[in-house]
């Protein structure tokens, strides 16, 4: 299931992020990349522990937290804090799939993270560089995504991915990877259809007697499958 989330950030938080990114240590990126990644990737990273990506991250988190389309789309049980990257000069990610299990080293002992969802939150404009491309396998062929500055992009981290060249101008964006309550794909997919469809049915209808069933539904489905 791939998801566009639109306006995660405010145009006022994006030129905060970019303002306090464009004050930052980058380092090379392949700081957090597995033995195979390292050689597909080339760009700039900030270190986890570098005061900007803390403040930064913890800022993400909070809006991510009042984020009610996140949060159904997602159902998060743990997030991985949110880390930043840079693209130019042609550089680039070849295709790789995501590490299953992350460690966040912020906690004592580091505590593992089950990569059930990725997340690409952009920051650059689309008309700022050229390429840059997340292009996302998926049983529909190849996606590509190149979004507003603000906008998110949610994918399974199973889905083989890469970040085509940037030949022109640079490409920042934010990346982090949730543990779901449910780990299984195809089941989010259909726990977030229902409850869109129950959300709309209660606007629409909203003394309707099948919103208490349906609701009910939804409960019982995600109590079968959700994984505590």
């Amino acid at each position: 299931m791939l998801l566009h989330l639109r306006n995660v950030l405010t145009g006022d938080q994006v030129a905060h992020f970019r303002r306090r990114l464009g004050e930052a240590g980058w380092t090379d990126g392949r700081i957090t990349a597995g033995h195979q990644s390292a050689k597909a990737k080339d760009n700039s990273q900030l270190p986890g522990n570098d005061p900007v990506a803390r403040e930064l991250g913890d800022l993400l988190l909070e809006v991510l937290g009042r984020n009610s389309e996140f949060f159904a789309s997602a159902l998060p049980r743990r997030i991985f804090p949110p880390l930043f990257n840079r693209y130019q000069g042609g550089q680039s990610f070849g295709f790789h799939v995501d590490n299953a299990v992350r460690y966040d080293h912020e906690q004592r002992p580091p505590q593992p993270i089950r990569t059930d969802v990725s997340a690409t939150l952009f920051l650059s404009e689309p008309d700022e560089y050229d390429g840059g491309e997340l292009i996302i396998e998926d049983t529909y062929g190849n996606q590509q995504v190149k979004l507003p500055a603000g906008d998110m992009v949610l994918y399974p981290s199973t889905s083989l991915h890469r970040v085509a060249p940037v030949t022109r101008g640079v490409r920042t964006a934010s990346f982090f990877w949730v543990q779901s309550l449910v780990r299984d794909d195809a089941q989010r997919r259909l726990l977030l259809e229902l409850d869109l469809s129950i959300r709309q049915l209660g606007a629409d209808l909203p003394d309707h007697p099948s919103l208490v069933q349906l609701t009910g539904v939804y409960h019982n489905l995600l109590r079968r499958w959700t994984d505590v």
